[in-house]
């Protein structure tokens, strides 16, 4: 038995190896240290290497591609976040000025089956629930409550329920954790967000020196500007600020290092804002999208042409997904290659789950995910002015559950409890090629 798994963990790290070379050989080459860096944050824990193992995920489900459970022709044709887990939600200031508790990072956002966004979430509760100590059947019941919470929603859309009637997590709406975390993203101020990367020097503000900010040379600070300026006629037409709003004051590259974002270029810029006082000044972000991982296994060719470049894709799933989503939110190319640009806000909060122990209090966050989820789905359909999804999603979703309603929640739970043993599994693997030097590049 143990020869027969040894075998086996051998050869699913050369699948590793293979996937990871498919997905990252590129910008691996190009960055070793930042991938030194994402890998050693995705050997911390199974759940750590989950988050940063989007490709591997999808390499699993490719097999589901052309069918599988609640999957139809309108079911696998739904905007998906493509990165759905525990914790890729957070706090937002939306367009109407609101403070909002809802999915956030949307870098993997495509068209595909909307069971590939809950199983993604629903492996995640696994993972999350493996390491608070929680057992089998504790983990069985989170992911039975998402699963219902999402059910519920979907049903209530699908029925003609109206905003009011599923109203958005909101200050005024949300309770328990979520709650907490709209508070505490509403303490935060613009001001705070500009001392921690600015200072005043000759009567300017100025990104301050240092801090994981690089100094631009001349030429790339001319085309970092002048993708700017192709940005600014992407954004909506609802984006209207005085004209001095949009003048550039300073402009810093920085490096992506996270898990996420390893290789990736990026730059901070500076604006004036809504006015002259400097307490007002807006960072943005321009960062070099990356691809989906879900979209090297959906094959439609009307869905991958319907995209100008990663960015475009990028910024347009968001706003299908996304209800009043960031008004800076925009895309542009630099150096011909696709860009995400969006505000650096001070009221985007990710929920903690460090503090998040007792199962009850664990629970009542996952229903409220599940209904966020629904949502979000709902949300990106024919009504969303976008011609790749042209039905109405909750009502094609709600149709399919409704043929197997026990069968749902089933098969959620049981490909939670599967995909957390393989990932910990896999966790393992990874950590033993990595230590051992057998990432080619690294």
């Amino acid at each position: 038995m143990a020869t027969q798994q040894a075998v086996s963990a051998e050869a699913r790290g050369e699948r590793i190896l293979e996937v990871f070379g498919s997905a990252f050989g590129e910008l691996l080459a190009a960055d070793p240290a930042a991938f030194q860096v994402k890998f050693r944050k995705m050997a911390a824990s199974a759940f750590a290497f989950y988050r940063g193992t989007a490709c591997l995920f999808y390499s699993d489900l490719d097999e589901e591609k052309h069918g599988g459970p609640f999957l139809d022709e309108r079911t696998s044709r739904v905007w998906i976040h493509g990165d759905l887990h525990a914790e890729n939600f957070g706090t937002y200031m939306d367009a109407n000025g609101r403070l909002i508790f809802n999915v956030n990072d949307f870098d993997e956002a495509y068209v595909g089956p909307f069971t590939w966004d809950l199983k993604r979430f629903a492996a995640s509760v696994a993972l999350l629930g493996y390491t608070k100590a929680l057992s089998d059947e504790q983990i069985t019941d989170l992911v039975r409550t998402y699963a219902v919470a999402y059910r519920e929603r979907i049903r209530s859309l699908a029925t003609g329920t109206k905003e009011d009637d599923a109203p958005s997590l909101s200050l005024d709406t949300a309770e328990g954790p979520v709650l907490e975390a709209l508070r505490a993203a509403r303490a935060n101020t613009r001001f705070g967000l500009l001392d921690s990367m600015t200072e005043i020097r000759d009567w300017e503000r100025r990104f301050t020196p240092g801090g994981g900010a690089i100094e631009l040379d001349s030429a790339t600070r001319y085309k970092v500007l002048d993708a700017f300026d192709g940005y600014l006629d992407t954004l909506p037409v609802a984006t209207h600020f005085r004209p001095d709003a949009y003048r550039v004051k300073d402009v810093v590259g920085r490096r992506g290092i996270g898990i996420g974002s390893a290789g990736l270029p990026s730059y901070n810029i500076l604006l004036e804002g809504h006015s002259d006082a400097l307490e007002n000044d807006l960072v943005i972000y321009m960062k070099q999208a990356q691809t989906p991982a879900v979209s090297r296994h959906i094959t439609d060719p009307e869905i991958r042409d319907y995209f100008l470049h990663e960015g475009h894709r990028t910024v347009i799933s968001q706003r299908a997904l996304q209800a009043h989503a960031d008004p800076w939110l925009g895309w542009t190319e630099l150096s011909g290659t696709g860009q995400l640009v969006a505000e650096v806000s001070p009221y985007a909060l990710d929920l903690d789950w460090s503090d998040l122990d007792a199962p009850e209090e664990i629970a009542r966050v996952v229903a409220d995910l599940g209904r966020a989820t629904a949502t979000m789905h709902a949300a990106a359909d024919d009504e969303s002015g976008h011609s790749l999804v042209p039905f109405s999603t909750e009502r094609a979703i709600d149709a399919a559950i409704a043929a197997d309603e026990e069968g749902f929640p089933g098969m959620l739970v049981d490909f939670a409890h599967d995909y957390g043993y393989r990932t910990r599994r896999d966790h393992q693997i990874f950590v033993d090629l990595f230590r051992n030097g057998r990432i080619p590049g690294l």
